[in-house]
């Protein structure tokens, strides 16, 4: 078992859910909750949506295509999303995670938006321990990340496919434009 003095802080942030019908949930949780969509697009030959109602989090809530219609309650969970806060926390999480028997499928990802570490549970479960980058991207977006590398040449490489992807703004740019977004759709 971990010490608890050996984990980063963990705060959880979002929380990823397979849906059937991306729309009608989609324009549910917008409608009867309040969230703003910020992204949306393809990923693993379906649909993806993100939801926030936070101006200071690209989403809340992921939704993904792939939940069998007539599935029951339980078969939902796409993710479990807990953030922390340096690259050195995200490091620590891959060497725990790295040495258990228990834990499957360690992945690595730059989303861009943030640094991403990605494993199963032993009910193989999916958990997510991320970093958030200072810079916003439309999302999807995923390429490798080597935790091998320094925090400079993480920031480095990561602005530079960003730049070379698409339109990247600042996360506080971003953020104080979606606020205007969050704020007029509920009043």
């Amino acid at each position: 078992m971990v010490g608890i003095m050996e984990l980063p802080n963990l705060n959880l942030r979002h929380v990823g859910i397979f849906v059937s019908d991306i729309d009608v949930m989609s324009s549910f949780y917008k409608s009867v909750l309040g969230f703003t969509q910020t992204d949306r697009g393809e990923v693993r030959g379906g649909q993806v949506v993100f939801l926030t109602r936070d101006p200071l989090s690209h989403h809340q809530l992921v939704m993904e295509t792939g939940r069998p219609i007539g599935a029951g309650p339980g078969l939902g969970v796409q993710q479990i999303s807990f953030q922390v806060a340096t690259l050195g926390d995200l490091r620590q999480m891959y060497k725990i995670v790295s040495q258990r028997n228990d834990v499957t499928t360690i992945q690595t990802i730059d989303h861009g938006n943030s640094w991403s570490l990605y494993f199963r549970d032993p009910e193989i479960n999916r958990i997510e321990v991320y970093l958030d980058t200072p810079w916003h991207i439309s999302q999807p977006y995923s390429e490798p990340l080597d935790l091998l590398q320094t925090d400079e040449i993480i920031y480095e490489t990561t602005l530079k496919k960003l730049t070379s992807y698409g339109e990247v703004k600042p996360f506080e740019a971003w953020s104080n434009e979606l606020s205007k977004t969050i704020f007029s759709n509920l009043s």
